[in-house]
């Protein structure tokens, strides 16, 4: 399936989240201002993210969500099997011009509904300590604290956490209209 074919959703404020690359001009631009933001809060020592090109690996499914035409966040889905198999979110990030308008909600619908479509029957990710508002809105979409997965280690400014999803009828969120 190309990007162009791939299914888009669409949230009630005009938000439409769909399979982009990650090595758009926009998407690189707004993977630079969630670096920036990163490096701003942690030590480079706890900072795990994803480049570019992990990012285009055949196991990493990577949703932008633009406002009219104009990429407002991002997020993405990597699919692993080195702690079970499971989905790992990464890299998601909303603009700061667009937050408050449900998008991070938005692209979090859109990649629980690639990974169950997949199979993949667990959602995981890890988050920083500090980031409050990131962490409310994985405990409201029912994800919660575990212990360190894959190749993370334990870190005190790190929280791991995971969410079983529902394989056998992939999410349909309110915000999704395929």
């Amino acid at each position: 399936m190309s990007f162009d074919d791939a299914p888009r959703s669409e949230c009630a404020f005009g938000i439409r989240v769909e399979r982009v690359s990650p090595a758009l001009p926009a998407v690189r631009r707004l993977i630079a201002q969630s670096d920036a933001y990163m490096a701003a809060l942690y030590p480079a020592e706890s900072n795990h993210l994803e480049s570019v090109s992990a990012l285009q690996q055949p196991h990493v499914a990577f949703f932008g969500a633009f406002a009219g035409h104009q990429l407002a966040g991002c997020g993405a889905a990597k699919i692993l099997d080195d702690d079970g198999v499971y989905g790992e979110i990464k890299r998601l990030f909303v603009d700061d011009a667009h937050r408050g308008r449900g998008i991070s909600l938005a692209i979090m619908a859109r990649i629980e509904r690639h990974l169950a479509e997949a199979g993949i029957g667990i959602a995981r990710l890890e988050t920083g300590i500090h980031q409050p508002e990131a962490i409310a809105l994985y405990r409201r979409l029912g994800y919660r604290e575990r212990a360190p997965f894959g190749s993370y280690r334990p870190d005190p400014l790190s929280l791991f956490m995971e969410k079983r999803l529902d394989v056998s009828s992939p999410p349909s969120a309110a915000v999704d209209r395929r």
